[in-house]
C-alpha cells in the first residue's frame, strides 16, 4: 500500500509516495515507477520520513487525506504515535486542513442500544463509528478534546443490578478506534462535564450508592491522570457545564430536593483554584449548545423559546422558536458550520431539523436543514480535526 502526499512549501510539485513496505532494504526509484519507495522503521531514533526533518515529515503526512489515516497507523509505531498526538491537530489547522464533522449518538430502532452517525457540513452522513467499548449506559458524559471524542462514566444494569461507572472511553476519528482513558477518581452519572483551556472537567451528579455528589475532578490528557479539586459547596445533578474565557460554568440541574430546581450557576477558575455563584443562570434545561461565546438552552417549562447567554456581559436574552409540526415538540440542539441545529425528539412527518444562524439578517435566521438522523438524537458534538 502507497499513499501518494503532495508535497508543498519549497518542494517540487511532483508527488512524494509514502509506502508501508517497512522491508524495503533501500530507497528504490525506476523509470517504471518514478515514486520514491521509503523505508520506515520502528526504529525511536529514525525519522518519520527518511531524508527528511521531522517538521516537514509531519507536514506531508498531514496532508494526506483523512481516511488513510487508520491504515497509515499500522505503517510504524512513531507514524501512529503522531497520527494520535493532538500535534497532528495542531498542523493541519496551520494547513487550512481543518475538517467539521458532526457525532451524533441515535437511539437504536430496538431501543436497547444506541450507536453513532457522522455527518458533514453539506448534510452527507458519512460513516457510523464501531460500537463504544463496555455495557449499554445512560447519564455518561461527552466532551471533545484534542479532537477526539471522549465518552466517560455513565450507569448501567448488568444483571439487574444498577451500577455507577467510572470508565473513559476515547474514540480517535484519525485511526477510527476506540481506546480506554484512565478512570475517573469517583464513578458518577447524571453530571456536568466540560472542556476548559485543553483540561476536562466533570462535577457532581450521582454516585455509587444514588447518594447526590459535590465532588469535582479534572483530567490531563499529557498524564492520562484525574484529579480531584475543590468540591461544590453543596450537591448538584442533573446539571451541564460550559467553558468561558478560561472558566468553568455549571448551571441546572437540582441541587436538593428541599431547594429544588437551581438558577444560580456555580463557576470555577481554575487559576484562583476557588467556586464563586452567579445567580442569573437557568433551570430544568433540556438542551445546550456553546456556540462562540454564547451558550443556547431549552427550559423544560418554555421550549419554544431560545435562552441565549452571552457570556461577555452575564446577559440573557429570549429568541422564539418557529412552530413546525406540533408545538409540543422538543428537541436536542448540534453545532455545525457556525449555526445552531435543532433535532425533534419526536417522529412526525413532514417535519425537518431547524437551523438557527445567529449571524444571519434580522428575519432570516431561521431556515431548515438537510441533516436529519435515523433515529431519535441522544446528544450530539462537532469535532473539528
Amino acid at each position: 500500500m502507497s499513499v501518494c502526499v503532495p508535497v508543498k512549501k519549497g518542494f517540487s510539485e511532483s508527488t512524494m509516495c509514502l509506502s508501508s513496505v517497512v522491508q524495503q532494504d533501500k530507497l528504490h526509484h525506476s523509470k517504471s515507477n518514478p515514486h520514491l519507495i521509503l523505508k520506515v522503521t520502528d526504529d525511536p531514533y529514525s525519522p518519520l520520513l527518511p531524508g527528511l526533518p521531522d517538521d516537514v515529515a509531519k507536514y506531508c503526512l498531514a496532508l494526506v487525506p483523512c481516511s488513510y489515516f487508520p491504515a497509515m497507523g499500522g505503517v510504524s509505531k512513531k507514524w501512529r504515535s503522531f497520527l494520535q498526538s493532538k500535534e497532528l491537530v495542531t498542523v493541519r489547522k496551520q494547513a487550512g486542513l481543518l475538517e467539521e464533522r458532526l457525532y451524533m449518538l441515535i437511539m437504536d430502532k430496538d431501543d436497547k442500544g444506541s450507536h453513532w452517525e457522522v455527518f458533514d457540513c453539506l448534510g452527507h452522513q458519512l460513516q457510523l463509528l464501531p460500537q463504544m467499548p463496555g455495557p449499554v449506559r445512560t447519564g455518561f458524559g461527552v466532551v471533545v478534546l484534542n479532537g477526539k471524542l471522549l465518552v466517560m462514566a455513565g450507569y448501567s444494569v448488568l444483571e439487574g443490578m444498577g451500577l455507577a461507572s467510572s470508565d473513559v472511553y476515547q474514540y480517535d476519528s484519525f485511526l477510527n478506534r476506540w481506546s480506554k482513558l484512565a478512570s475517573m477518581n469517583v464513578a458518577r452519572y447524571d453530571f456536568a462535564c466540560a472542556e476548559v483551556n485543553g483540561l476536562v472537567y466533570a462535577v457532581g451528579g450521582y454516585g455509587m450508592d444514588g447518594e447526590s455528589l459535590s465532588s469535582a475532578e479534572v483530567y490531563n490528557p499529557d498524564t492520562d491522570k484525574w484529579t480531584l479539586i475543590e468540591s461544590l459547596r453543596r450537591p448538584r445533578w442533573g446539571c451541564f457545564a460550559c467553558g468561558f474565557e478560561g472558566k468553568l460554568y455549571v448551571m441546572g440541574g437540582r441541587s436538593s430536593f428541599r431547594i429544588g430546581n437551581s438558577r444560580s450557576a456555580d463557576v470555577y477558575s481554575p487559576d484562583e483554584h476557588s467556586w464563586c455563584e452567579m445567580k442569573n443562570g437557568c433551570v430544568m434545561v433540556t438542551a445546550h449548545a456553546v456556540l462562540e461565546k454564547k451558550l443556547f438552552c431549552l427550559e423544560w417549562k418554555n421550549e419554544r423559546k431560545l435562552a441565549v447567554f452571552n457570556s461577555v456581559d452575564n446577559t440573557w436574552k429570549m429568541v422564539p422558536v418557529p412552530v413546525t409540526g406540533s408545538s409540543s415538540i422538543g428537541f436536542r440542539f448540534g453545532i455545525l458550520d457556525g449555526k445552531l441545529l435543532l433535532f425533534s425528539l419526536a417522529e412526525e412527518s413532514g417535519y425537518h431539523t431547524l437551523l438557527y444562524d445567529p449571524n444571519a439578517a434580522p428575519g432570516s435566521e431561521w431556515k431548515t436543514s438537510k441533516i436529519k438522523p435515523s433515529g431519535l438524537c441522544l446528544c450530539s458534538t462537532t469535532i473539528k480535526a
